[in-house]
């Protein structure tokens, strides 16, 4: 085994190789496979062809992963269809009556499109297409408005059903059930969060939000909502037979494509064009995934002959840090590795490093699944790599500085989150204790 200053040698090689590979512009997942192989031959005798291969094939094959393409696919068919239309018109009429009134629609939008899309990215763009120009047309305020999309944007990564989570769930070997499970509270606290803070922001700036123009009387809030229903019952069905036992993921996301498609035929938006487009969507961010899972895998195996993840983690205990200390670092670490890289992967790259740490200190990988999810949404919103800051400058045509700033208020609610978790740890693990 490497000693410390070898492990801190070798660790500085690896990531000057991979900060050179991505400045070169080079894709991640290629990236991460070239600095594996530099890490092969440096550390290791063994040659890295068939340490590739069988690394890669057996990275990509596992059967857990067959929720990843599903999930993605349910996602992509219900970022095509009207959903959003539907979600809009069936929130409006409520959330009109609470403090801030539309502003709370991109939150409770963001928390029902979530829990049937598993991604950050496309929870953000799909009810930012409907809500950003209706509550422009009503003026509301820009910034508090654009600040709370790419906030709520975020809840696609940990509502569950959420892609990082297979991903996590996969490289940390913990159930993507229970996994699931353990997403499902702190997504609701931290939604809540969102609206609180909104309902807050809006009492003490009465005269920015304008007044309620959708007068309706009880029955007609109801009618209205019923177009919510179909897209509540997708929501049962898949999430329902996970946590009842019925399903497991693999067979809750096929489940779930087929109710997107249903949905997406009840809005009238099935045709073979549509069909073809929601296919190449899918495959496309399942071969980006997958080619970053098999290169963090090669890494991670050319990183284990190096002894660098034993070496860093038998350090990291003999400084004698407690656990909120260490997970103060981690959070820092990656909180700044989110200004960087996309969450799946800063996840993928750091676990083959950072779980025998996390072990060692007496975490439950479980709940650190969730810590990982919440610091990662972060990085959504976090220039200049922010997913959903992205998103917004394309939808909204503003700069990446002036949706910082918006969105800094549901950054810093979501370090709230995290420490709400570490005082609460029962938030967390009192649904999967219950499967």
């Amino acid at each position: 085994m490497a000693g410390a200053e070898s492990a801190g040698l070798y660790a500085a090689l690896i990531i000057a190789s991979l900060i050179g590979l991505l400045a070169a512009g080079v894709w991640i997942g290629l990236a991460l496979f070239g600095t594996g192989l530099v890490a092969m031959l440096l550390f290791s005798t063994r040659l890295p062809g068939d340490a590739m291969a069988t690394t890669v094939f057996g990275s990509v094959s596992a059967w857990t992963l067959t929720a990843l393409p599903l999930f993605i696919w349910m996602g992509e068919v219900l970022f095509r269809s009207r959903v959003a239309e539907s979600m809009f018109r069936g929130l409006a009429p409520w959330m009109s009556l609470l403090p801030g009134r539309l502003l709370q629609v991109n939150v409770a939008a963001s928390m029902v499109f979530a829990a049937i899309s598993g991604s950050s990215a496309a929870t953000c763009a799909t009810v930012g297409k409907i809500t950003v120009p209706e509550l422009r047309r009503r003026g509301y305020p820009e910034s508090v408005m654009l600040g709370s999309l790419a906030g709520a944007g975020t809840l696609g990564l940990l509502i569950p059903p959420s892609i990082i989570m297979i991903v996590y769930a996969v490289a940390a070997d913990v159930s993507i059930n229970k996994l699931f499970a353990a997403g499902l509270l702190p997504g609701l606290v931290l939604g809540s969060l969102f609206m609180l803070y909104n309902a807050g922001w809006a009492l003490l700036n009465p005269g920015r939000i304008p007044a309620d123009d959708l007068r309706m009387r009880f029955g007609e809030r109801v009618r209205a909502s019923a177009s919510l229903l179909p897209v509540l019952l997708l929501i049962g069905a898949v999430l329902g037979s996970i946590y009842a036992g019925i399903a497991t993921a693999t067979e809750s996301a096929a489940l779930g494509v087929l109710g997107a498609f249903v949905l997406a035929a009840f809005h009238g938006g099935v045709s073979r064009d549509f069909f073809v487009r929601t296919v190449v969507g899918a495959m496309r961010t399942t071969t980006m995934i997958l080619l970053i899972i098999a290169g963090a895998s090669f890494l991670g195996l050319a990183m284990g002959f190096s002894g660098v993840p034993a070496s860093l983690a038998a350090w990291v205990g003999k400084l004698g840090l407690s656990q909120g200390e260490l997970l103060v670092v981690l959070a820092i670490v990656y909180i700044v590795l989110g200004c960087l890289l996309d969450g799946i992967s800063i996840v993928l790259l750091t676990m083959a490093v950072v779980l025998p740490i996390v072990k060692a200190a007496g975490i439950d990988p479980l709940w650190f699944g969730i810590f990982i999810v919440i610091v990662v949404e972060t990085g959504q919103i976090t220039p200049p790599v922010g997913l959903n800051l992205f998103v917004l400058q394309n939808m909204a045509r503003r700069d990446i500085r002036f949706l910082s700033v918006a969105a800094l208020p549901y950054f810093l609610i979501m370090v709230l989150m995290l420490l709400i978790i570490w005082w609460w740890p029962q938030l967390v693990s009192w649904l999967p204790s219950r499967m």
